[in-house]
């Protein structure tokens, strides 16, 4: 009797501490730069694996109705954590945004000038004359504008496309379109019987930067520094989970958007694990670069200094 009701007491306490565990729980808001894809793995891991809990956080991922979605609210602090991209937060903060950079998702470019292969284009000059779409209103536009100048492309149109960038390409409606992923639309531009290829920005005069980026406004950071750190370890730890087991990550990532094309995903997936940040810190030295060409090339009106946005505790 007596270790009946131990073990009832033992399973009591157990309940207790869990539901007592969430409700102290440090609540986060997150909004993704786009809708849920692979790009996202390790916050999905870092959801399913247990490491928010383990840090006492609670996060609600949520999803943009438009790509510049992520970045307002942030800068607006109406969400506490933002997905969003390096060259759309150096636009913002020469803008005037109040954002700071507090993680990294992605370290390489994954956004390119994509078209269909059988286009032809084999040098940025064959783009003369065309309509050129873009993903990012407000960032990719100006994009095409630096790459233009720096490649002698004359005479093109632009069109925003939004997250229609397969049905914009196959049906002509651009010859080619800015922004989209090269771990991904070119293989859902297979899937639909239409073989792409792309110019990456990086062999054609663009600096390197890192694509995907955490930020946060003002007050978040003040009021849940404590908070938004545990959150940039718990995404750490959801990385160095999906190198080492990178079937199960995709099977977390599937359990919480179990509507994702898995086909597909799974095979971004393959071409998106190598470029998932190595380390949590920032490098200035890279930021300053790419802040420096895009004053230069009229990506931005005036000079920044990006050292005192980006927050690293590593």
């Amino acid at each position: 009797m007596k270790r009946k009701l131990s073990s009832l007491l033992a399973v009591i306490f157990i309940l207790l501490v869990v539901a007592v565990g969430s409700s102290w729980a440090e609540k986060l808001t997150l909004m993704l730069d786009w809708f849920p894809n692979v790009d996202h793995v390790p916050i999905y891991v870092a959801q399913q694996e247990g490491y928010f809990a383990e840090k006492g956080l609670e996060v609600k991922i949520m999803s943009p109705s438009e790509t510049t979605d992520a970045l307002k609210l942030a800068a607006s602090d109406n969400v506490d954590l933002a997905v969003s991209y390096q060259p759309q937060a150096v636009i913002g903060l020469a803008r005037g945004l109040k954002i700071n950079v507090v993680g990294r998702l992605v370290e390489n470019p994954l956004g390119v000038l994509l078209f269909l292969k059988d286009k032809g284009f084999k040098v940025p000059t064959d783009l003369n004359g065309k309509k050129i779409g873009y993903t990012v209103p407000g960032t990719e536009e100006v994009l095409i504008g630096a790459f233009a100048k720096l490649n002698g492309v004359k005479d093109i149109s632009l069109v925003n496309v939004g997250f229609a960038i397969v049905p914009s390409l196959t049906s002509g409606k651009v010859d080619a379109i800015m922004g989209p992923y090269k771990n991904y639309e070119t293989i859902a531009l297979e899937d639909a019987g239409y073989p792409s290829d792309f110019f990456q920005l990086q062999d054609w005069g663009v600096p390197t930067y890192d694509e995907l980026i955490f930020i946060t406004g003002p007050k978040a950071l003040e009021k849940k520094e404590a908070a938004v750190k545990n959150f940039v370890d718990a995404i750490e730890h959801g990385i160095a989970f999906a190198r080492a087991n990178p079937e199960k990550a995709l099977e977390d990532f599937f359990k919480a958007v179990p509507d994702a094309e898995k086909s597909m995903e799974t095979r971004a997936f393959k071409l998106t694990l190598p470029h998932f940040a190595k380390s949590q810190k920032h490098d200035p030295a890279r930021w300053q670069t790419f802040a420096d060409f895009a004053h230069e090339n009229g990506l931005i009106d005036k000079a920044i200094v990006t050292r005192p946005n980006l927050k690293s505790w590593k």
